[in-house]
């Protein structure tokens, strides 16, 4: 197989500035969010008082958009918060999933450093990208955590101070579990920072692997059969695309729900 057409495991460099290099997934992943910029800029630009189909398709959109995140939230203030996170971060990866199988994408070469690389490639297919989208989703979920729930009860979830601390007066109170119970739940929230990690992963892992299977897959097809045998592979890589977004965006939402419940509020709730 010539270098142009074969599939690396990681993204390869097209250019750089600086000592900053870029890769042809990053240059998609520009693409996406330059694209998502000017529609909302447009967007932004075109709504109306007395709205057209359009804009009513649009806010059709919207509201049951906000009902599903009220299902999960069960707080239309919390959807209102986490609605604008959700949201972009779908149709970002949504539009990074969709780009990385148009034509051309992967095979438009350039010759870079003596090797001919592909100039794009689907942006989620790189491990860098998604790993940063899982970093950035569940340090929001944690920043969220502190600004609805409190520092106190935010930090209580994982390094249960308090627990430790309210031994004696639990003991006195006749609560004599307490000396067993409490130091059981301090290790549990210890175990969930390892946790924390583990949805970093889970998150990055979950994305890369589909859409790089899917590339891979849509290259075996063309390999073998150039013209009619792809096309069904294609849909079922835009269905997945969409079921993968869909899937990383719910995620997120539910990470963000449970973060910003209020850890006293929580331990009430399992007693």
């Amino acid at each position: 197989m010539e270098g142009k057409e074969a599939i690396t495991l990681y993204a390869e460099p097209i250019g750089q500035i600086g000592h900053f290099v870029i890769t042809n997934s990053l240059l998609t992943t520009w693409v996406a969010g330059g694209l998502l910029l000017i529609f909302a800029f447009v967007l932004n630009h075109s709504l109306k008082t007395i709205p057209g189909r359009f804009q009513a398709g649009l806010e059709l959109v919207f509201e049951e958009a906000l009902k599903l995140t009220d299902s999960i939230t069960g707080s239309r203030h919390k959807s209102y918060i986490f609605l604008p996170i959700v949201l972009p971060l779908f149709l970002f990866i949504l539009l990074n999933n969709w780009l990385g199988i148009l034509p051309g994408i992967g095979s438009i070469g350039i010759s870079y450093q003596g090797a001919i690389v592909p100039l794009f490639r689907g942006g989620n297919a790189d491990l860098n990208t998604t790993l940063a989208l899982s970093l950035v989703s569940v340090i929001l979920t944690h920043l969220l955590g502190v600004t609805l729930a409190g520092f106190r009860s935010h930090t209580n979830r994982f390094i249960g101070i308090d627990l430790l601390l309210g031994i004696p007066r639990e003991v006195s109170a006749g609560n004599f579990q307490a000396i067993l119970v409490n130091p059981i739940r301090f290790l549990v929230g210890i175990i969930e920072v390892v946790g924390e990690v583990a949805k970093v992963a889970s998150l990055s892992f979950r994305l890369f692997g589909n859409v790089f299977a899917g590339e891979v897959l849509l290259a075996a097809m063309a390999t073998i059969f150039a013209y009619v045998l792809p096309i069904p592979f294609l849909f079922l890589e835009i269905f997945v695309g969409l079921i993968q977004a869909v899937i990383f965006a719910m995620l997120v939402l539910v990470f963000l729900t449970v973060m910003s419940e209020s850890h006293d509020q929580s331990k009430g709730a399992t007693h």
